[in-house]
C-alpha cells in the first residue's frame, strides 16, 4: 500500500540505492507465487531498513512477520560481526521458501527462524537483549509486541512499526476497528515519555521509536 503520489514515489524509488539483484528477484517471485504481495517491504522501504540498520550496526535483531524474508534480508545487511536476526513467522507454508530466500541471498547463517506464534516466542526470549526490532505482522497485535519487545530493547535501540498510517485512514474520518486499532497504537506511542518517536510517511507509514 503507497499513500504517496505515485510520481512521488518513483522518484523517490530512482533516487535511492538500487535494488540488489537477489532482492529483485524475491520481489519478482513474490508477486508471482504470493497470493497478498503487498505485505512485501520492496525497493524505497527495504532501502530504509537497510540503511536504518547499517546505522545501528546491531549484533542482535528481532523481526516479528517474516513473509517472504525481503525484509529480513535488508536488516541483515547491516549485522554486526557474528550478529544475528531472529524473525518469526506465523504461517509455516512459508517456511521453506524462506529458507530458499535466505540461502539465495546468501544469509541463512545469519538468520534464525521461528515458525509460531510470535508472542509465544518473543515471550520465551527471556536472556536476549536487541538492538533493533520490526514490527510487520497481524495489526491487531502491534501494540503488544512493542510491550514486549520495549523491555528487550537496549537504551538507544530502535524498534519499526509498519503501516502506522493504515491507507491513511488514521488521519481521516474512518472509525472501523482496525483503525481505531492504529489510533490507539499511535497515541499511546506519542505519550510514552521512556521513548522517542517519529513517523515516516514512507509506504503506509513507518513508526520509528528510539528506546531512551
Amino acid at each position: 500500500m503507497e499513500i504517496l503520489d505515485p510520481n512521488l514515489q518513483l522518484y523517490l524509488e530512482t533516487h535511492c540505492d538500487t535494488e540488489p539483484e537477489v532482492l529483485k528477484k524475491i520481489n519478482r517471485n513474490t508477486h508471482l507465487k504470493q497470493l497478498k504481495p503487498h505485505m512485501l517491504s520492496g525497493h524505497y522501504q527495504g532501502r530504509l531498513l537497510s540503511m536504518l540498520s547499517k546505522l545501528v550496526q546491531p549484533k542482535l535483531v528481532l523481526e516479528v512477520g517474516t513473509f517472504t524474508g525481503y525484509a529480513t534480508i535488508c536488516l541483515a545487511e547491516g549485522l554486526a560481526e557474528d550478529g544475528k536476526v531472529h524473525t518469526i513467522e506465523g504461517n509455516p507454508e512459508l517456511e521453506e521458501t524462506l529458507r530458499n530466500n535466505f540461502e539465495l541471498a546468501d544469509v541463512q547463517d545469519r538468520i534464525e527462524l521461528y515458525i509460531g506464534d510470535a508472542r509465544e516466542v518473543i515471550f520465551g526470549f527471556t536472556e536476549n537483549i536487541y538492538d533493533l526490532a520490526f514490527i510487520d505482522a497481524d495489526k491487531k497485535s502491534n501494540l503488544a509486541y512493542f510491550e514486549l519487545i520495549i523491555d528487550k530493547l537496549r537504551p538507544g535501540g530502535l524498534i519499526i512499526i509498519d503501516n502506522v498510517l493504515w491507507k491513511g485512514k488514521v488521519y481521516g474520518d474512518a472509525k472501523d476497528a482496525d483503525t481505531e486499532l492504529f489510533r490507539k497504537l499511535n497515541d499511546t506511542i506519542a505519550v510514552n515519555t521512556q521513548v522517542e518517536k517519529i513517523i515516516l510517511p514512507v509506504r503506509d507509514g513507518v513508526l520509528i521509536i528510539r528506546k531512551k
